[in-house]
């Protein structure tokens, strides 16, 4: 019999990566803020926000011709009570539970603010994707890249009308999706989903107690089936 040891599996080099990292770091030069790889998955590059549109001039110049999408994510905790407010709800925390630990890193790449943009592009000669990324400063705007991705259009719209950022130079930021009397932006964290306000969750419902001569017959019949089991063994 042989004593079976595990070992940690050394991840494969990936020279392709390593070579579009250190060739697009150099070429984006102090518009870089951070960049990460992940072997045989993306590279991430977190730029400048002012210089937003010319990271996109930079990496189509570099190969990355194709547009995959663009949107925002909001990196801020939902507030509790967002989802559902019940009191079924209130009661599934005992006081004795410890605190759900919540991940408030700002993804690969890291991040300084709430609000971040983030890019996909690939290059089809080298068959390689990179993700950009930036942080949206108060002001809540940046530079649309449509001009040099066309296909980004809509989706500058859609993150327009969902997170609230503004794109400058975006001719036409009318809603996709909402009525145009619409309020807020709804992929904000702090948004208020009011449908689940008035219909909670698939799973959360209110349970009623069962009431005392109930509960006392239904314990009573649960023993007396337990022991006669236990006489019949």
């Amino acid at each position: 019999m042989t004593d079976e040891t595990t070992t940690e599996e050394t991840p494969l080099a990936d020279d392709k990566r390593e070579r579009l990292l250190n060739d697009l770091s150099e070429s984006f030069g102090e518009i870089l803020v951070e960049s990460h790889l992940r072997p045989h998955e993306d590279v991430w590059f977190r730029v400048k926000i002012e210089a937003w549109q010319d990271a996109a001039m930079v990496a189509k110049g570099a190969g990355f011709e194709y547009f995959g999408f663009l949107s925002a994510i909001d990196w801020h905790i939902a507030p509790e009570g967002r989802y559902e407010d019940t009191e079924f709800d209130a009661g599934l925390v005992e006081e004795d539970d410890e605190p759900v630990e919540i991940d408030s890193s700002t993804g690969y790449g890291g991040g300084d603010t709430r609000f971040q943009m983030l890019m996909q592009l690939y290059s089809l000669n080298e068959q390689v994707g990179m993700i950009l990324k930036a942080d949206v400063g108060d002001d809540m705007t940046v530079d649309t890249v449509r001009d040099v991705f066309p296909g980004a259009d809509w989706h500058e719209r859609e993150t327009h009308e969902m997170f609230g950022i503004s794109f400058r130079g975006h001719p036409t930021l009318q809603p996709l999706y909402l009525p145009t009397e619409f309020e807020g932006h709804p992929l904000r964290k702090d948004f208020p989903l009011l449908a689940r306000q008035v219909k909670p969750w698939p799973g959360v419902v209110d349970i009623e107690e069962i009431p005392e001569h109930l509960e006392a017959q239904l314990e009573a019949e649960v023993m007396a089936a337990f022991e006669a089991n236990e006489g019949g063994s």
